[in-house]
């Protein structure tokens, strides 16, 4: 095949990926009050995907007041076969800016900032849990078993107004697992699969790639086209 259509074609299909695709943050102000995002939940233990254990949550952006976000939440366990029984036990994000605490009801009332998830996540801004304990690991015997859904809502509190908040790093926290041979408890990572009119999603990294190499594309085949244009101009122009 003719270089220049390789360049050509590489560069159209680069530029026609590279449009903003829904990744794991998302950015809030007071223009998105009422907007909600939905995100799916892989399950894994120990860097290995866990077939079946799976998990979705919505949240929706109710208020801004003083220093502080509302949102109300939906959490589901949708896991499914092989995963015979589990208890999703809590779930969990990161902010910009950093928060200073965070209360909550329904479902998951108890709140941890600024502890361990398990897994080796690590660090995490900020977890919802249902049962009260000092760290985001879990405990108690509540959660949502498989096929239900737990409702509330929680507030984010911080230092001072903020003018934007961006939500990242979504988890979930699975315990009391049967069906999958030597593994008890896990956690699943979350990526946005919609969002309500409001929020700008943050492209993926690997999208932003696509639209460099395309870019690149353009650029070099443009060059190689250059010397051919020079040498089929006629003698007289």
């Amino acid at each position: 095949m003719n270089s220049k259509l390789v360049y050509g074609l590489a560069a159209l299909s680069a530029v026609a990926f590279s449009s903003p695709a829904y990744a794991d943050a998302i950015t809030l102000g007071s223009g998105d009050i009422g907007s909600s995002f939905t995100l799916n939940y892989d399950g894994y233990s120990s860097g290995t995907t866990i077939d079946g254990l799976t998990g979705a949550t919505t949240f929706t952006l109710t208020g801004i007041s003083g220093n502080d976000y509302t949102f109300d939440y939906s959490v589901s366990n949708t896991s499914s076969d092989p995963v015979t029984a589990s208890r999703l036990s809590g779930f969990a994000f990161n902010t910009d800016p950093n928060i200073t605490g965070a209360t909550s009801t329904g479902a998951f009332s108890y709140t941890t900032t600024g502890k361990n998830y398990p897994n080796g996540i690590g660090t995490v801004d900020v977890c919802f849990k249902d049962a009260n304990t000092g760290s985001c690991s879990g405990g108690g015997s509540g959660g949502l078993d498989l096929g239900t859904t737990g409702t509330g809502s929680f507030t984010l509190s911080f230092s001072q107004p903020v003018s934007s908040l961006t939500l990242s790093d979504f988890y979930v926290r699975y315990q009391s697992i049967s069906g999958v041979p030597g593994i008890s408890s896990a956690s699943g990572s979350g990526t946005i699969t919609s969002s309500s009119s409001g929020g700008t999603p943050v492209p993926e990294p690997g999208m932003l790639t696509l639209f460099a190499l395309g870019v690149l594309g353009l650029y070099f085949g443009r060059k190689r086209l250059l010397p051919l244009r020079q040498e089929l101009r006629p003698a007289y122009a």
